[in-house]
């Protein structure tokens, strides 16, 4: 389930340039300015019972379609902490490129986290995670993950992987995507495995590097495609 309470996103990094959402051949092209949405308050709208119409033991991936820490939407966060609170029997799922805004839009109550917020940082580049996973690692965080999307390069996670419960790994989508390649996919497994983290081999992207051929891999097979790798490292929990 996606909840996406504010609309409107744009470049931050390398990894925003052929974005599925806003990028050149995306329908969302140009649309930079940050709205509410008429979900605003989803998770916690009632049925005429007074039943929450979001049930509990769910995943609800929050602002996938944006991000989450935009500067832009400080003045509505507030209210949607406030929502996470209250549904403490709803896993909320937040993955963000702007991770250096955290401590700047945290909640009073924080503390060393929320037990129902799982905070994961996107990475395409090893760039971007020598820049944002030491910040990431250094603040208050109970439940971590580590987003290698689109994956542009071989990155080493190594120094990062302590503290980390999850990692996740994705192709480039779209006409213009970037290669990715199987090798690098491969490189971050071992890693992961080394490290007793969980790892998920989410889609291979549009343009996918596999023993020496370039692969172009239509959107709606690019999932089966990484899932017929069988690559995934699970604890038996139900991968992000």
């Amino acid at each position: 389930m996606n909840w996406e309470p504010w609309t409107g996103c744009y470049m931050h990094s390398d990894g925003c340039a052929n974005c599925y959402f806003y990028g050149p051949h995306a329908k969302r092209f140009g649309q930079n300015t940050i709205k509410k949405t008429d979900k605003f308050d989803w998770p916690i709208r009632k049925n005429a019972k007074g039943d929450y119409n979001i049930k509990g033991n769910k995943i609800l991936a929050t602002c996938f379609a944006t991000d989450f820490f935009l500067p832009e939407a400080d003045a509505w966060r507030e209210e949607i902490w406030a929502m996470i609170r209250e549904r403490s029997d709803i896993d909320f799922l937040i993955l963000t490129k702007r991770i250096d805004r955290f401590m700047t839009s945290l909640p009073a109550d924080w503390g060393d986290g929320y037990n129902n917020v799982n905070l994961g940082c996107t990475v395409e580049n090893q760039k971007a995670a020598d820049y944002r996973l030491p910040l990431f690692l250094s603040y208050p965080i109970k439940r971590r993950f580590i987003a290698c999307a689109p994956l542009l390069e071989a990155i080493d996670l190594r120094p990062y992987l302590h503290g980390v419960d999850h990692v996740s790994v994705g192709g480039e989508t779209g006409r213009d995507a970037r290669v990715c390649n199987y090798d690098w996919v491969l490189d971050l497994h071992t890693q992961c495995q080394a490290a007793n983290v969980t790892f998920w081999f989410k889609n291979t992207g549009s343009k996918f590097a596999h023993d020496g051929v370039i692969e172009n891999i239509n959107p709606f097979k690019q999932t089966s495609r990484a899932r017929e790798l069988g690559i995934d490292i699970s604890d038996g929990k139900r991968l992000f």
